[in-house]
């Protein structure tokens, strides 16, 4: 059987310590699905399309892994995709009791789906898709961060943020 995992997030925008859990996914799982939440709460900077065609063109070149939004309970999804596990990244102790209450209630929904948490490589344990924006909305780098074709959607998002603002 097909081992099959779900990485769900809001991914805004999608960064290379997203990328380094999907491929250090890989290694587990057979495949893996990006599962991207519309999350209209957060109020993403980018679109659910925008940040589908990111992510899409982000894992271009890599096996067994695409991208497709979903919506309603994560649990839900995961079964109707034939899923086994869910992959979360764990940065901090901070991020733990919040994953943790997620992980918890998951399993209490259905207790065939199970959570896997994942420590990001070093390089990215610091990095999130709020500090990249930060950088990016002062002008700042944000090379290495997140993808090159990231990297230009996020300069050309506050270009046009800063053309209305003007």
């Amino acid at each position: 059987m097909k081992k099959i995992a779900i990485y769900p997030g809001t991914f805004d925008p999608f960064t290379n310590g997203h990328l380094d859990l999907i491929r250090r996914s890989l290694r587990i799982f057979d495949e893996v699905i990006i599962a991207v939440a519309p999350s209209p709460r957060k109020e993403p900077l980018f679109s659910l399309e925008e940040r589908l065609r990111m992510i899409k063109k982000s894992i271009e070149g890599l096996e067994n892994v695409h991208a497709e939004a979903f919506n309603g309970l994560l649990v839900e999804y995961v079964g109707s995709r034939k899923g086994i596990a869910i992959v979360r990244g764990l940065r901090a102790v901070s991020d733990f009791e919040y994953e943790l209450q997620m992980a918890l209630m998951n399993r209490r929904l259905d207790n065939n789906i199970e959570t896997v948490f994942m420590m990001p490589s070093e390089e990215y344990s610091y990095l999130t898709s709020t500090i990249a924006k930060e950088i990016a909305s002062f002008g700042g780098s944000v090379k290495g961060l997140v993808p090159e074709n990231v990297e230009v959607e996020l300069r050309e998002k506050f270009k046009i943020i800063e053309d209305i603002v003007e």
